[in-house]
């Protein structure tokens, strides 16, 4: 690839980097996405898709195919690990300001190879690690320097690229913190229907937060999050021992509910730290700064506590890939031809601004709700367990729906 040249690159082939390339395709633009791994990465089998990512999705074009896929969920009942009882349900079925609520778990892989389906040819260029970025003499271009010795040409640059962003740090963000917390996912299938009504079942208690999703009537998505510690080592690439550790820490929850882990295959077993960003500094940061900005984990990244990381990765696609297109869609004058692309270059300034401002309190809230909630929910004190328990029950699982409340807004441009 030396000497090539994109007018719009996108670092991160993942929900956001797709999303933002499959809507900036929708309103006629080309991009080129950078991925550093040699395919899609499905790893993280599922993730909890709720009203505001469907708008999202309806937007882009895909989410009549994916409803095909996976099963509609109608509630969450959040039970003690300690007790085994309920401390609080509510329906899914209640209207939203923008509509009804729709919530669904989506498989990650369904999702990727879908977004990736629908774009044309080569948009995606594997086994491409960024490893630096540079501007060029002029200022205006940025030179993407490639683990492979080789250099792409970006008009405009939008990192994609997670929680170990190159883009951001470019940018000057400071690296994701770790919140002394970690995760275990799993994706179970079952050979016949598995018998669970279409519902999140939630169980908190005792330090961890398990949830158990259906996706369809034969699989069912599980997560276990916890306090990290140093035993974490013996079990962090053993997918044996991580099954052996839930199971061991799942308390009074249901013995139907633990036969979901159990029969898990190991290769359908893996583990992660919990890394977020500061809310506070999301106050300050440079979302975006000339011709480059950030979208998804590299812009806000979250613990999954609200299960909006990906939800809102998508809105994040849909706003940008609209605000792009509108600094785009002028046909430069004959003055702004002889000038060079020092306009053109202004307008894309000035978009991705629009974009870093529409974004950035909405990639503040989520941020903040997503560390409280899980600070309350994985809490040990007595004080905090009563409160969460007997009093806070309804109040989290409402923010969950508050949040999901939101209207990204149309792709198409005026």
């Amino acid at each position: 690839m030396e000497g090539v040249e994109a007018e719009i690159v996108i670092v991160g082939a993942g929900i956001a980097g797709l999303a933002t390339s499959l809507g900036l395709h929708r309103l006629g633009i080309r991009s080129l996405v950078l991925e550093s791994s040699e395919s899609l990465r499905v790893s993280g089998f599922a993730f909890t898709t709720w009203t505001n990512a469907w708008r999202a999705l309806d937007e882009i074009g895909i989410g009549d195919s994916l409803r095909q896929q996976h099963d509609r969920l109608y509630g969450i009942v959040a039970s003690s690990i300690i007790s085994g009882l309920p401390t609080s349900e509510m329906s899914f079925t209640t209207k939203a300001s923008h509509g009804d609520h729709e919530v669904r778990c989506v498989r990650r892989k369904f999702l990727l190879e879908a977004l990736q389906k629908e774009l044309p040819s080569g948009t995606i260029r594997f086994s491409s690690k960024v490893v630096s970025i540079e501007e060029d003499s002029g200022g205006c271009f940025k030179m993407v320097h490639l683990a492979n010795g080789s250099v792409v040409k970006a008009k405009v640059l939008i990192g994609c690229d997670g929680v170990n962003s190159v883009v951001s740090k470019w940018l000057g963000f400071k690296k994701p913190a770790f919140v002394g917390r970690s995760a275990i996912r799993g994706f179970a299938d079952f050979k016949c229907s598995h018998g669970f009504e279409p519902k999140f079942l939630l169980f908190v208690g005792k330090g961890v937060r398990c949830g158990f999703v259906p996706c369809n009537e034969g699989t069912v998505y599980w997560f276990f999050t916890f306090a990290s510690s140093t035993k974490d080592k013996e079990i962090e690439k053993n997918p044996a021992k991580m099954k052996e550790f839930v199971l061991s820490n799942l308390g009074k929850v249901p013995d139907k509910v633990k036969a979901i882990v159990e029969i898990t295959e190991l290769d359908s077993i893996t583990y992660s730290p919990l890394r977020s960003g500061r809310p506070w500094e999301l106050l300050w940061a440079n979302i975006s700064k000339g011709n480059v900005c950030v979208t998804g984990d590299a812009f806000h990244p979250m613990t999954p506590d609200i299960r909006q990381g990906g939800c809102s990765a998508l809105e994040d696609g849909v706003v940008l890939a609209r605000c792009l297109a509108e600094a785009l869609r002028e046909t430069p004058s004959t003055a702004e031809a002889k000038e060079g692309y020092g306009k053109e270059y202004r307008r894309i300034e000035m978009g991705m601004k629009k974009f870093a401002k529409e974004r950035k309190w909405r990639g503040i809230v989520l941020v903040s709700t997503a560390y409280m909630v899980g600070f309350v929910q994985q809490s040990n004190g007595v004080v905090v367990s009563f409160l969460r328990d007997k009093v806070l029950g309804s109040f989290m699982a409402g923010l969950l729906l508050k949040r999901a409340d939101f209207d990204c807004g149309k792709l198409s441009i005026s």
